[in-house]
């Protein structure tokens, strides 16, 4: 069998390199002359597979080692008997830690507690729940909004998205959708924006198109916003740097960028690949997360509860040296941004989940612990 391939896609060769031919391209060089002769196609969410990159080919399974779809026409496959596998939930801690990075950085400068906000997350899934429980951990008042779990499973839990335009902070965790009954592309749009409690903080690291640039450009320039940060951007590659300019923190596509999220996608994929090929998968994905080169954190008595795990987390993962680094995008030659952009997320060093840590800290100090515990730390007393 022959696989194309994205290069970029870790552990790829580890995964199929025993069952099957690897024709590995960067995502630009994935098109309909290079597909003609794969039984199966490999992707990152940069590569849009529809009719116009199959028509022809022999291709008969399609993956894509991302959790969202919106590249994918889902339709043009089933109606041509493609079969397609996603990573659903393969990176959700790590977008997860992501988030409570920036929520702790954007704390610390603005001087105020996590614990005194009100915490607005649209979206409950894989992420997003996640999400709400760690906040209500650390003492954040938590409001959930998801309408289509809402009438799936009738929990009470959930609000209207008016009542969370009322919360200090608020997070999305939403797929990019056109259709349907709630159709999330420019969800937060000049409007929309225009209902948030001002001075409020809005943070995306969902999909670009959700939020609507201009708009946001418009409320943080106005005050309407006291802050934003955002992962993913409209019209990405070529990111609006005025926006960049205005946000608190700006990162380049990145907050799923945990080895164990890629070892997880590449996993799902492939177990999809042979499911469909009537294979016995003999791949085995647990012994290739490497350690971190300090896992072992220890806690000293010497500050306050939030500024500890603020400290902790930063240890592991500090978003503003993301935000560094894509901010040299705004020196470059217009011709050279895109390429840039692309550039930073094709090159991540990819991070540690903090499962792969362990806190060592007092014992009277539990209730630390049991945050930390919460976000998925292995904690000792000492």
């Amino acid at each position: 069998m022959k696989i194309v391939v994205d290069q970029k896609i870790p552990y790829i060769d580890s995964a199929f390199g025993g069952i099957a031919t690897l024709v590995k391209l960067d995502s630009g060089s994935i098109n309909n002359s290079t597909v003609q002769n794969a039984d199966a196609l490999v992707v990152r969410s940069e590569t849009k597979v529809n009719e116009g990159l199959l028509t022809g080919s022999k291709v008969s399974f399609v993956g894509t080692a991302t959790i969202g779809i919106d590249h994918i026409d889902s339709e043009f496959l089933f109606t041509h008997g493609i079969k397609f596998a996603s990573a659903p939930g393969c990176n959700a801690n790590a977008v997860v830690q992501y988030v409570f990075s920036i929520l702790f950085t954007i704390a610390e400068k603005k001087k105020f507690l996590l614990k005194d906000k009100t915490l607005g997350v649209v979206g409950s899934g894989n992420v997003g729940s996640k999400v709400a429980r760690i906040a209500r951990a650390i003492g954040m008042d938590v409001m959930e909004n998801d309408p289509p779990l809402q009438r799936s499973i009738g929990d009470s839990k959930f609000v209207s998205l008016d009542d969370v335009m009322g919360a200090d902070i608020v997070t999305l965790h939403v797929p990019l959708t056109s259709q349907g009954s709630d159709p999330t592309f420019h969800l937060f749009d000049g409007k929309q924006i225009a209902r948030m409690k001002p001075g409020s903080i809005l943070i995306n690291s969902s999909r670009g198109a959700v939020v609507k640039g201009e708009a946001l450009t418009n409320a943080l320039s106005s005050g309407k916003l006291s802050a934003a940060a955002l992962d993913v951007w409209e019209h990405e590659p070529n990111i609006d740097l005025e926006l960049l300019r205005l946000c608190a923190i700006g990162t380049p596509h990145i907050a799923g960028y945990s080895i164990d999220g890629k070892v997880n996608a590449t996993r799902m994929i492939y177990q999809a690949f042979c499911q469909h090929f009537n294979l016995s998968p003999e791949w085995d994905s647990s012994t290739i997360i490497p350690q971190p080169k300090n896992p072992i954190i220890e806690v000293h008595e010497n500050a306050s509860d939030e500024e500890t795990l603020s400290k902790v987390i930063k240890c592991c993962y500090d978003a503003e040296k993301d935000d560094k680094n894509l901010r040299n995008i705004l020196s470059l030659l217009p011709d050279q941004r895109a390429k840039f952009f692309k550039q930073l997320r094709g090159n991540y060093n990819f991070r540690h989940e903090f499962s792969n840590y362990k806190v060592v800290l007092a014992r009277k100090m539990m209730q630390i612990g049991n945050a930390l515990k919460a976000f998925g730390f292995t904690v000792h007393y000492n």
